[in-house]
């Protein structure tokens, strides 16, 4: 793409040479004078100043600053390069059509322009979306419904009673709808409970490498349309959780609870089961939710309160360590005295 080009399709306005070729996008350090590359603000001044893109996306702050000739400015410059990065870098396009080592189980239905990659095992009774990928060696148990332009990477596990929307993008190693975790325990040891309800994924879910969504005990386990999940992630049975969230590494969801819409959850906190997160919460990371938190609440620590408290117990704690041996020496003379 040209740079005028670039600035038509992100709504940015062209300063310098516009006939500038642009054929991938790279940060400010490593981009030459064929790359696209990005300025979001002055903290990175220095680097625009001795950046050799071929053109940059940069707020209007920065439009005179030093640097390359060849300025897009727009308002956001992280969204317009998310937009740009599409077209100038695009994912490679999967060839159409079942591979021949691929074993397709009877029943199954496959909508057009699919693509099911090397030794990839589809069950019997498997539906299957426009436009679907489906990786190598990636496992779709029996009955599964994928949607349209599913996206399923080498080694994902798909297990019956699954149910994913359409776009929905599953990483290496992800395992979707396997059994929940449930025991009745006794003087004998722990009995398997029967875990037979579903796993559904809404449209647009996203799902990292090695994560797992248990499938329901009895009920199902659902993902609201929207949200991303990060790699290394486990949803317990029965969880519930809404649209447009947010669930970052190591983050450990136990079963039955229900978490609101465009929740944010930071990496490798816990929530204990059976419990609420209201809409738009945040959870800190490593923080451990053992009880509700309301709609708009922001929690951290350990046990996780409310993020200002946290914040406050920490502050007095590093604020009388210098004082802790002088506080012990009282006590030590009020002792001796008594």
């Amino acid at each position: 793409m040209t740079a005028q080009a670039v600035a038509d399709l992100v709504g940015g306005r062209l300063c310098g040479p516009g006939e500038v070729r642009l054929s991938q996008a790279r940060t400010l350090e490593r981009a030459g004078p064929d790359a696209l590359a990005m300025c979001v603000g002055s903290k990175w001044s220095a680097a625009l100043a001795s950046s050799g893109a071929g053109a940059v996306l940069v707020p209007e702050a920065l439009e005179h600053h030093a640097g390359p000739a060849t300025r897009i400015v727009v308002a956001d410059p992280a969204r317009a390069m998310a937009i740009a990065a599409r077209v100038i870098a695009p994912l490679p396009a999967p060839s159409i059509g079942v591979d021949s080592t691929a074993s397709v189980g009877a029943g199954t239905i496959l909508g057009r322009d699919v693509s099911i990659g090397r030794f990839a095992v589809l069950g019997a009774g498997v539906r299957v979306g426009d436009g679907t990928v489906i990786g190598t060696h990636t496992v779709v148990e029996d009955g599964v419904t994928l949607g349209a332009w599913v996206r399923l990477d080498p080694h994902v596990v798909v297990h019956s009673g699954a149910v994913l929307g359409d776009r929905v993008w599953c990483k290496a190693h992800a395992v979707i709808g396997g059994a929940g975790y449930g025991f009745l325990s006794g003087v004998g040891g722990h009995e398997r409970v029967p875990q037979v309800g579903g796993c559904v994924l809404g449209d647009d879910v996203e799902v990292g490498s090695i994560t797992c969504i248990d499938r329901g005990s009895l009920d199902d386990t659902v993902i609201g349309r929207g949200t991303k999940i990060d790699n290394h992630v486990h949803i317990g049975h029965n969880v519930r959780i809404g649209e447009h969230c947010l669930l970052m590494a190591g983050v450990g969801v136990s079963g039955s609870t229900r978490i609101g819409n465009r929740v944010v959850i930071a990496g490798q906190a816990g929530i204990v089961g059976h419990i609420t997160i209201g809409d738009d919460a945040r959870i800190g990371a490593q923080a451990g939710v053992i009880s509700p938190v309301p709609a708009g609440g922001a929690v951290s620590g350990y046990p996780a309160r409310p993020h200002r408290d946290f914040l406050k117990g920490v502050a007095a704690m590093y604020r009388l360590a210098p004082h802790v041996d002088a506080i012990e020496a009282l006590v030590r003379e009020d002792t001796t005295d008594a």
